[in-house]
């Protein structure tokens, strides 16, 4: 139970529905067992008029005996079915409060979860897969909101059915009570027995699931690659393989539910016959009525179901339990990238500076930047070319503080950036990336994303600067038209220049192009680059690319080299050091550029 007490706060929350529910409960069972009562009045009734009847039966007053009679079996009749309608009236009230109050906390857990993925940061995505995490927002949300609806519900109701019953049981024959009772505590053994199994097969069946999860969503991502490799039938084979686990996994628990209740029906059987048995004979010596020991069979029964809900409580307990301990892994989890206590929200002007920063990727401790220092002033354009793992990207994602260095600092207009609150640095700053991703919905909507308030000429004005006006107008419903999941309905230079047009509509005061023409023709990205140019004038723009810009006059170049400056200067300085910046510009000049570079 030390997993589920995260869940405590919840019930405080809810604590009038959950109060209600409690209230609703007791007062149903109340109602429930002064039927098995009024049972017995009327048998210890019956069995004493019997007699009376026959001595009459010959008199004249047979017939007003019967009547009256007649009348008193009436109300009692009358009474117990009162008696199962306010019952069932305030079980009703009952599943409305406790059921009701599970799907709010479902609710607000979701949100939770949802809302801390949000501020976890970008290493944890790359150490987790997507269907994990999706899996623990719906499949284990799911299997917790049975704990704390219907197990609650259930257990609530067991508790004091149990209670008042035993209750009841002991004030009219506390010997036939005990030999009633006696198979529980094998009941007790053969649940606690069984509990450890569940639990235990619960994890390996959530930790499976998640798996298959992740199978799927990463073959549905992936359909392409898989149909252009002809391997459909082997992302076949491997999903039934892990199905076909999930499988074994699941019916071995279905196994291992399914000896509760023939457990359970065994010792509730046993307790009726020793009811009967041990009864009869307390009648038998004049111990007990009749009208006992049918009251005695009634709440044996009435005793049933809660005592098979005991095993149908313990597993969603077991299974909640196994599924809020992955959750709570997640919610454990605090993001290295945070606010510190000091951040203040800034206005930026561009001015940017690294001070002999250093940074290893913590999930593959590969050094991407080493001892690196560079300063661009308010307006500057600074292109960073270099070879694939140079560091290029890294930069950017130091930028936008999607990582903090291990070494260093990295500061905005004078300011470390870890001072400086992420949704004020990140909302000035406009980033397109080189990995495009484009959500499914409208191209208007794709384009403001990231500034929801945009009017259509905006979102059309941007959309002419990233050269992508013409293309959306010949969609079928222009700026309407729905784009596939990830972007899949458009071509790779179609969703570069919608994710550039994302970035431009911000105008902000500094803009970070991470290798976003990469998918363009020439003569489109000759375009881009004039359109570019003037939009940037009095902006600081960080373009990191594979290609020269001849035509884009830089104030600064510089090349990296295993995350180190090895070459800086305009276009026209690195041309006369004849280094790697030369050599390449030869090369794309030349038509012969190589794939040695992003």
């Amino acid at each position: 139970m030390k997993h589920l007490a995260a869940l405590n706060k919840y019930f405080v929350k809810y604590k009038w529905r959950f109060l209600l529910g409690l209230i609703c409960t007791t007062v149903s069972i109340i109602f429930s067992v002064f039927q098995p009562i009024m049972v017995r009045q009327i048998f210890d009734l019956l069995a004493q008029n019997i007699d009376n009847y026959r001595l009459i039966s010959d008199t004249g007053i047979k017939g007003v005996f019967r009547s009256d009679f007649t009348k008193v079996l009436a109300f009692y009749g009358v009474t117990i079915l009162l008696f199962a309608l306010l019952s069932g009236f305030f079980l009703y009230l009952q599943r409305q409060s406790l059921i009701v109050m599970s799907r709010y906390i479902e609710y607000d857990l979701k949100n939770e979860i949802y809302q801390h993925y949000q501020v976890l940061d970008l290493n944890f995505f790359k150490m987790h897969r997507t269907g994990d995490l999706m899996s623990r927002i719906t499949e284990d949300v799911s299997r917790v909101r049975m704990y704390v609806g219907p197990a609650i519900m259930y257990a609530t109701r067991t508790v004091f059915m149990v209670v008042i019953v035993v209750y009841l049981m002991i004030d009219v024959n506390p010997l036939l009570t005990l030999y009633t009772l006696s198979p529980l505590p094998f009941l007790a053994l053969t649940i606690y027995y069984v509990n450890h199994i569940i639990h235990r097969k619960s994890e390996r069946i959530q930790a499976q699931l998640s798996n298959l999860t992740s199978i799927a969503q990463e073959s549905y991502s992936g359909i392409r690659v898989i149909k252009s490799y002809v391997q459909e039938e082997a992302s076949i084979r491997h999903f039934e393989q892990e199905s076909e686990s999930y499988k074994d996994s699941s019916v071995s628990l279905a196994k291992t539910d399914a000896l509760f209740q023939p457990a359970m029906a065994l010792m509730i059987g046993l307790s009726v016959v020793l009811t009967i048995f041990i009864g009869g004979i307390q009648v038998i010596h004049g111990n007990i009525t009749v009208g006992n020991l049918a009251e005695f069979v009634i709440y044996v029964n009435m005793l049933m179901f809660p005592f098979f809900s005991i095993g149908m409580v313990a597993s969603m307990i077991q299974r909640a339990a196994a599924s809020q301990q992955r959750i709570n892994e997640f919610l454990q989890i605090k993001p290295d990238i945070h606010n510190a206590p000091d951040a203040t929200a800034v206005t930026l002007k561009g001015q940017i500076d690294f001070k002999n920063v250093s940074f290893t990727y913590p999930h593959t401790g590969i050094q991407a930047i080493q001892g690196f220092n560079l300063t661009v002033k308010p307006g500057e354009k600074v292109a960073v070319i270099g070879r694939t793992g140079s560091g290029k990207s890294t930069l950017a994602q130091l930028l936008i503080r999607m990582y903090d260095p291990q070494e260093g600092t990295v500061l905005m207009d004078n300011t470390d950036i870890r001072h400086i609150k992420l949704e004020s640095l990140r909302s000035q700053i406009s980033y397109v990336p080189q990995d495009v991703f484009l959500f499914s919905d409208t191209v208007t909507n794709n384009i403001r994303f990231g500034t929801p308030e945009a009017n259509i000429e905006t979102v059309k004005t941007a959309a002419r600067q990233a050269s992508i006006e013409r293309d959306i107008e010949g969609f079928s419903e222009g700026f309407e038209t729905m784009i596939g999941e990830r972007g899949v309905t458009l071509s790779g230079g179609q969703k570069q220049r919608i994710s550039i047009a994302r970035g431009l509509i911000k105008n902000p005061n500094l803009l970070v192009f991470d290798d976003c023409l990469s998918a363009v023709d020439a003569r489109t990205e000759k375009e881009i680059i004039g359109n570019l140019y003037a939009y940037l004038r009095d902006k600081t723009a960080i373009i990191i690319t594979h290609r020269i810009f001849a035509l884009f006059d830089f104030d600064k170049i510089i090349v990296l080299d295993d995350g180190k400056i090895v070459e800086t200067g305009t276009h026209e300085d690195l041309l006369s050091l004849n280094g790697y910046y030369a050599d390449l510009y030869a090369r794309q000049q030349s038509g012969e550029e190589e794939n040695i570079i992003e």
